[in-house]
């Protein structure tokens, strides 16, 4: 399983997932690399990029366009107008009380979700909001699900893929369905997949997301550091 001394390459998840395991879904431009439209909207530059990086990504996206620099620790040109900060953290799981991998894959309530049940997976996400979510989000990798009379009630999905690393993403659960454990369930399942692969997981949440951030840590992810996640428009 990948070691803490490999955890430099969450310092740039996003940047590092279009360089490698998402190379497929992106669109690059000298210094500046950004997701597919309908994907993501997360873009990167490189960590003390030059000005031209910025006005690739500029000419990447278009005028006026949205760019989600996730967790960038650096600022674009004073022209970019600011559209959203959030104080966040990026937590890793730590491995410690973890999921039984043969009980977590042997639940069988647990089904696998992709593209014939995209109409149904925004429908979810516009009910719970837990994060960006795109007609091809479900693209960046494995979506879990539970159904209850059919209809898909609660969902867990990976999103970013740096090297060795997978993130826990969309996790949601629609209001009438919470309170009977769905969300543990998917993530015990989800977790025990990315540790089967020789993978490790980890995640991002909002700070003021206190319910959220007490159960990541009953299942054994400890905060890695604090993030600030950021917005801007194109000049």
């Amino acid at each position: 399983m990948t070691g803490l001394r490999d955890a430099v390459a969450l310092d740039d998840p996003v940047g590092e997932s279009l360089r490698g395991h998402h190379a497929h879904l992106a669109r690059r431009l000298g210094g500046a690399v950004t997701y597919i439209p309908g994907v993501a909207t997360f873009s990167a530059v490189s960590a003390e990029p030059d000005p031209g990086a910025w006005d690739d990504l500029a000419k990447l996206l278009g005028p006026g366009e949205f760019a989600d620099m996730f967790s960038c620790p650096v600022m674009p040109p004073s022209d970019w107008e600011p559209v959203f900060v959030l104080e966040g953290r990026q937590m890793i799981w730590a491995g410690d009380g973890g999921p039984d991998p043969s009980r977590a894959e042997s639940d069988s309530g647990v089904v696998e979700v992709g593209v014939e049940s995209v109409p149904e997976m925004l429908d979810l996400i516009e009910r719970t909001r837990p994060g960006p979510f795109w007609p091809r989000t479900h693209e960046l990798g494995t979506y879990l699900g539970i159904r209850d009379g059919g209809r898909l009630v609660a969902m867990v999905g990976e999103r970013l893929r740096p090297p060795g690393w997978t993130e826990i993403s969309a996790v949601c659960t629609a209001p009438e369905a919470r309170g009977q454990g769905h969300a543990v369930r998917l993530l015990h399942a989800l977790i025990a997949r990315i540790v089967a692969r020789g993978e490790r997981p980890f995640l991002h949440v909002a700070e003021a997301n206190t319910g959220a951030l007490a159960l990541y840590e009953r299942l054994g992810f400890d905060t890695r550091r604090h993030v600030t996640f950021r917005g801007f428009r194109t000049p």
